[in-house]
């Protein structure tokens, strides 16, 4: 069944996502419009359509039956199977604890976004289609159990990790290659590579919306990795000012620098002269790295306003970035210099299965010791 829609023609549906994306975004609302215009509405619109999955999973209000019925039902209006304008009837009433006015905003223009979603070639839509799939099938099987006390183990939240944001950079090199033929011949290594890109970011956005998040009564860092420093994550408030939280703290912040290490290499092969790409992801890396220096250097942060990239420093990333963008030695040696005191786990032969990305199984990592 084709999706029936109130938006009255694209050009309204392109205007409420540029909007929106502001009001959703600060970062990806800066880094989007750098890609070139052949990928920027896909991409800006795919984050919202990401958005709109995630808005679904952090409604304290829905349980978790309801939350894996929206979900499905979401995927299936991708596909243009079913009335968008019955699901936004349906949703919008139950987001009343968690969502942002924006994010009530975008899903009362759900039609909207997919108005655009289904205006894209048929490889576009595949690929926003897989992503928020095996999204939302992740994020059914993560709502079951998580408290305070954080997932069990490291492996846990790879894999929660590549549900929510792996899939993502695989979403986006599918994208990539598609809008520039001259990468398909990299595409094997960018696949590879692609899951630590969105780790990157989303560990980053785990440690820095920790206090947030346990607000919300969730908490997605491994119990694991806490616990052999003695710290149980259910008394974070407490713990954190024992001498076993500094140790444990950097510990995952030295596997998310190992990600952004490989998020690196996975910028540096694309072509030299697709710098808007390459800007899209520089940015959000450096921001990512700027963010972790400031968890590093003040571990005892109460909320995500205390470690916040100031706009100064926003600034110069963007002016360095527009400069360098096509030099791979000036890009190695600005996040040289920005990396440099980090804690380092080095993040080795990510293991994809078969064809991955028609999968919604999960990459395994191999996490070694080292030191920036």
């Amino acid at each position: 069944m084709p999706v029936m829609t109130n938006a009255s023609n694209l050009s309204e549906a392109t205007e409420f996502q540029d909007h929106i994306l502001g009001s959703v975004s600060r970062t990806f609302a800066l880094t989007i419009p750098q890609l070139p215009n052949g990928l920027s509405h896909v991409i800006g619109n795919a984050y919202l359509l990401c958005r709109i999955a995630d808005t679904i999973e952090d409604e304290a209000a829905l349980d978790t039956e309801r939350k894996a019925y929206f979900q499905r039902y979401f995927s299936d209006l991708i596909l243009g199977k079913r009335d968008v304008i019955e699901f936004i009837d349906k949703l919008q009433p139950l987001l009343h604890k968690s969502a942002s006015a924006a994010e009530l905003e975008l899903v009362r223009n759900t039609d909207k976004v997919l108005l655009l979603t289904h205006s894209f070639t048929r490889g576009q839509q595949q690929a926003l289609y897989h992503c928020i799939s095996v999204m939302s099938r992740g994020m059914s099987r993560f709502q079951q159990g998580i408290d305070l006390n954080g997932l069990p183990a490291m492996s846990d939240l790879d894999e929660y990790c590549y549900f929510v944001a792996g899939v993502v950079g695989e979403m986006l090199t599918d994208l990539f290659c598609q809008y520039d033929q001259r990468m398909q011949g990299k595409r094997m290594k960018l696949m590879q590579l692609a899951p630590s890109f969105g780790q990157a970011l989303q560990m980053t956005n785990i440690l820095k919306d920790v206090w947030d998040d346990r607000e919300r009564g969730v908490c997605w860092w491994p119990q694991e990795l806490f616990a052999e420093h003695g710290i149980d994550l259910q008394h974070l408030e407490t713990q954190r000012k024992t001498n076993g939280f500094p140790p444990a703290l950097e510990k995952l912040v030295g596997i998310a620098h190992g990600h952004i290490q490989n998020a690196l290499q996975y910028t540096l092969l694309i072509p030299r002269s697709q710098s808007g790409i390459r800007n899209f992801c520089l940015w959000s890396l450096a921001l990512a790295v700027l963010t972790l220096q400031n968890i590093h250097r003040n571990p005892l942060y109460q909320n995500a306003q205390e470690i916040k990239v100031k706009r100064q420093r926003v600034r110069q990333i963007i002016a360095l970035s527009k400069v360098f963008a096509r030099s791979n030695l000036a890009i190695r040696g600005l996040f040289r210099r920005a990396r440099k005191g980090l804690p380092l786990q080095t993040i080795e032969g990510i293991k994809l299965p078969t064809d991955n990305y028609h999968s919604s199984q999960t990459p395994a990592t191999a996490v070694n010791s080292a030191r920036a």
